[in-house]
């Protein structure tokens, strides 16, 4: 009878502890989907960081007499600062309080663009240092949010974590369309020169972000520099370096059009801001975030579907180029979404399936070259149309054409930017052969 009771004891104690963990499970559960739902949030607040700025590049342009070399520059500064964010908490992550550092990088994201309206609104003199110090402080949150907002979805309890990170990256190109339709009505109907007071407006969003992540439980994430588990070799290395050449093209193809698309639209194509914005810079983001989710569904053979995407963005910036027709040239522009939605996505699935247990230093070496190639290419184009647009020789092709120099000039930059995907696609033909697996004999080790 005593070990009866004894037992029955211990039954009713392992009971109650299943049933505290059970709650606890579920509360927990029910927690970290508010802040799964917050993240989505934060992303989607913190997409104004990339569509913002080139919607503005003509206002600054006419208002403050920026040159297009100089625009293109701010577009280098923000990945660049992004680049070196992404080097220092990839490498140095263990120096940082995590949680505290998700709960604050919306904040920053909102006191950059704060100082990016507030300079050039007061200080008309120093509008360009203005508008330098604000991309500074936004694109430190945005590299930050590049590092710590994809670990704190994976690591949340899911059922579907492939899904919620498809959902997360898609909401990228679908907070660029919401920026861009809500920032094109507001200048077309409200006017370019209250400019300030829209950029205001999207610094409000990070702030309940931040809010909303002080109130979230965040999860605990190792996300410090994991140790290689294989031995090195020459053709585990050429391999990341492939990966790391194809995502700079990638980015050079989808940056050069994502950043100038509203320009080249309003003072080439010539059609209105509002128009020209909507339907080419709204419409590139639909498609290129659509496109990401129609993958995440039904996609297969990433070699394949980035070869064809290399391919087709050649097509659409020589139709932007060379059509005399605005609207086959804005089509041109917009199907570059589609074109280029998996360039960069897509070359990171590519190094998973091909090169084993990569580590986080290539992935931190892949979002340099992505980085890089994202300031280097916009910043590219602003330097050719400069210096096409000032030649003697334009002046008579210009004239001829019944185009403006400036015109002449970005369609040269739009022709030439077409080396991105042509090198592109020449490089993944060689990356499908070395990466190429027979079994036994071609696989790649480290």
């Amino acid at each position: 009878m005593t070990l009866q009771i004894g037992s029955q004891h211990i039954s009713y104690t392992i009971l109650n502890k299943v049933r505290i963990l059970k709650g606890t499970f579920i509360m927990d559960t029910f927690n970290y989907k508010r802040t799964k739902r917050t993240c989505y949030y934060t992303y989607l607040a913190m997409s104004c960081v990339f569509s913002l700025p080139p919607l503005l590049f003509a206002t600054f342009r006419e208002l403050y007499g920026i040159s297009y070399t100089r625009l293109g520059t701010l577009v280098l500064v923000n990945f660049c600062t992004q680049l070196g964010i992404d080097l220092i908490f990839s490498f140095f992550s263990k120096h940082f309080n995590i949680h505290k550092t998700v709960r604050l990088m919306p904040l920053i994201t909102a006191i950059g663009l704060c100082v990016y309206a507030l300079i050039p609104t007061l200080f008309p003199q120093y509008a360009y240092i203005g508008l330098v110090i604000g991309t500074v402080l936004f694109s430190v949150a945005a590299g930050l949010g590049e590092v710590l907002i994809s670990p704190t979805v994976a690591a949340l309890p899911s059922e579907t974590p492939e899904k919620d990170m498809s959902i997360l990256h898609s909401l990228y190109g679908y907070g660029f369309v919401g920026v861009a339709l809500i920032s094109t009505l507001f200048l077309n109907f409200i006017g370019k020169q209250y400019w300030m007071y829209l950029t205001f407006f999207w610094a409000v969003l990070p702030v309940i972000a931040s809010v909303l992540l002080c109130k979230s439980k965040l999860p605990d994430m190792n996300i410090e520099y994991a140790e290689a588990k294989a031995i090195k070799s020459k053709h585990r290395t050429k391999g990341i370096i492939l990966c790391m050449a194809c995502i700079f093209l990638g980015a050079c193809a989808e940056n050069t059009m994502s950043n100038w698309i509203s320009v080249y639209t309003e003072n080439v194509l010539q059609l209105p801001k509002m128009w020209g914005d909507i339907f080419g810079m709204c419409l590139f983001a639909a498609l290129l975030a659509l496109t990401r989710t129609a993958y995440a569904k039904f996609g297969k053979n990433i070699s394949r579907v980035l070869m064809f995407s290399m391919l087709g963005a050649i097509v659409c910036y020589v139709l932007a180029a060379v059509s005399p027709n605005a609207i086959l040239s804005l089509v041109g522009c917009a199907l570059v979404g589609i074109c280029t939605s998996m360039l960069w996505p897509g070359t990171l699935i590519l190094m998973e399936e091909n090169v084993p247990a990569v580590g986080v230093s290539a992935y931190a070496l892949m979002a340099s070259g992505g980085d890089f190639g994202a300031s280097f290419a916009p910043q590219t184009m602003g330097i050719i149309v400069d210096e096409i647009s000032a030649t003697e020789w334009v002046q008579t092709v210009s004239s001829s054409l019944a185009l403006s120099p400036e015109q002449v000039g970005f369609k040269m930059g739009m022709l030439i930017t077409t080396i991105f995907p042509i090198l592109g696609f020449v490089l993944l033909v060689y990356m499908r052969s070395f990466f190429k697996i027979s079994n036994d004999t071609k696989k790649i080790f480290f």
